[in-house]
């Protein structure tokens, strides 16, 4: 690793860890990569927190009860424009009063918004497990589902677009 000479970049510092780091020519390694245990740990728990597009289609196409439920946190707008079947939906500002009566404790709930940009399926992922609620959040949310060519539902009715080559194969 080469290390910046000049005196502005060379200084140590620490993180919040208290690990020193070297400012180098490379902002990638600036701050070293963690050891492989606890990225083990880190990655691990990412996926006890969060589901791919992909992974939620496949189990909810394989057929049978796939062992979740999956919950459209955005407004009935947005639901009506497009929404994963099968979904339940329940706005993140409702969770609080009516996820007790709309959903079963014992089933864990796979969480969605409108993607990358919208946060609403976090919050309503943290509403869930404050009342108990085992709960993932669906990564990529609605756009990722739609974007990877997987069949939704309007207020018209099923619909499926072509799969954007950026997030999956094109056959």
């Amino acid at each position: 690793m080469e290390t910046i000479t000049d005196r502005r970049f060379s200084d140590m510092t620490t993180t919040q860890s208290n690990t020193p780091v070297t400012r180098t020519a490379n902002p990638v390694l600036r701050v070293p990569p963690a050891d492989p245990a606890a990225a083990a740990a880190y990655f691990g728990a990412s996926l006890a927190f969060h589901a791919d597009v992909s992974d939620v289609a496949a189990a909810l196409a394989a057929g049978g009860d796939p062992g979740f439920v999956v919950l459209d946190s955005r407004s009935t707008e947005s639901w009506d424009q497009g929404h994963v079947p099968g979904a339940v939906h329940l706005p993140t500002a409702l969770v609080p009063e009516q996820a007790g009566q709309l959903l079963d404790r014992s089933v864990p709930v796979v969480t969605y918004c409108w993607g990358p940009g919208c946060n609403g399926a976090t919050r309503a992922a943290f509403a869930l497990a404050r009342l108990g609620f085992q709960v993932k959040e669906m990564l990529g949310g609605f756009e990722y589902w739609v974007r990877e060519g997987f069949e939704y539902e309007t207020w018209e009715g099923r619909a499926v677009r072509d799969a954007d080559p950026l997030t999956a194969p094109v056959d």
